[in-house]
């Protein structure tokens, strides 16, 4: 097991909520703000207990599993709620087959946890065979309080990591973002491409995901923000896909068209927040239909940014 801190010695208590907290969305921020309350009344230090792979991972590797957060931008959006320590934890075949008290005993002596909120549907320990009673129970026995999260629930459903991935894998970016409470941001590295777009008009930026387990949402055209090392920000129209008017069926690429940018971006790494799904992926008769479309979609997303 690992462990990252903020200004927080190890031996210092803390009252904490335990999670994969991935997405850091509206739900896990409201828990956070009941542990920050909880910690405050008993004057101890703010914590969340995270797991740096999910679980399902490594328990069940030969099914995929996309993340809607890395490791490290779970870290920054943690340390941006205002909570004092984050715990990443790395889950392990072993820690599975931990019992929840061995668990919990764990989360005591090493981390000096004396106060634990427990998602309303959340279960640890070996086969999750244990549940909330079982928990007060050994928190008793080892000096935990432990409290019971209830559902988060929006007007728009409850609020979990799996519905926001079905949301942004239907093409609706904009419901995937009121649920995240910010909008849903890929990073990569710029690649040369086939450079087709430059002939047309759209230079495009081709982007290597940094993280091999994100969550690519489905295939489209999006307005974006894209955000470039120097810190600057630009508008801009992102497509995922197989462009198949090149009649190039198996070249999957991920591209941005930067509006009113022409510097080289080659080898820099950008971030693009997915603003609004603009339309599906399309087959044009021919390049100049294609380049048709763009001009539109270009106008499209403009209008869709300045608003």
């Amino acid at each position: 097991m690992t462990s990252e801190y903020k200004g927080i010695t190890n031996d210092q208590a803390a009252f904490a909520a335990l999670g994969v907290f991935d997405g850091v969305h509206t739900g896990h921020r409201a828990v956070i703000e009941k542990v920050k309350e909880e910690a405050a009344m008993r004057n101890l230090s703010s914590a969340v207990i995270s797991f740096r792979t999910h679980p399902q991972q490594v328990l069940h590797p030969e099914i995929p599993f996309r993340m809607l957060t890395s490791p490290e931008e779970r870290a920054e959006l943690l340390r941006k709620t205002g909570i004092d320590r984050t715990i990443f934890l790395d889950f392990t075949p072993e820690m599975s087959l931990l019992s929840a008290y061995d668990f919990l005993k764990i989360l005591s002596n090493r981390y000096c946890i004396k106060g634990l909120i427990i998602g309303y549907d959340h279960r640890f320990g070996h086969n999750r065979a244990e549940g909330f009673e079982e928990y007060v129970k050994y928190g008793k026995d080892l000096g935990i309080e432990i409290i019971h999260a209830p559902e988060f629930v929006t007007d728009l459903g409850p609020v979990s990591s799996s519905i926001i991935r079905k949301y942004l894998l239907q093409d609706d970016v904009c419901t995937a973002n009121r649920l995240l409470s910010y909008p849903y941001t890929l990073h990569g590295n710029v690649v040369k491409g086939f450079q087709v777009g430059r002939k047309i008009g759209f230079p495009t930026a081709n982007l290597n995901i940094d993280y091999p387990d994100k969550l690519i949402p489905a295939n489209g055209v999006y307005a974006v923000r894209i955000g470039i090392p120097d810190g600057k920000h630009y508008g801009g129209m992102l497509n995922i896909g197989h462009r198949p008017t090149l009649n190039r069926p198996n070249d999957y690429s991920i591209e941005v068209n930067i509006f009113d940018f022409s510097e080289d971006l080659y080898g820099k790494t950008l971030s693009v927040e997915l603003i609004e799904y603009v339309r599906t992926e399309k087959t044009f008769a021919d390049i100049k239909a294609l380049q048709s479309q763009l001009v539109k979609d270009k106008e499209t997303i403009r209008k869709i940014l300045s608003e």
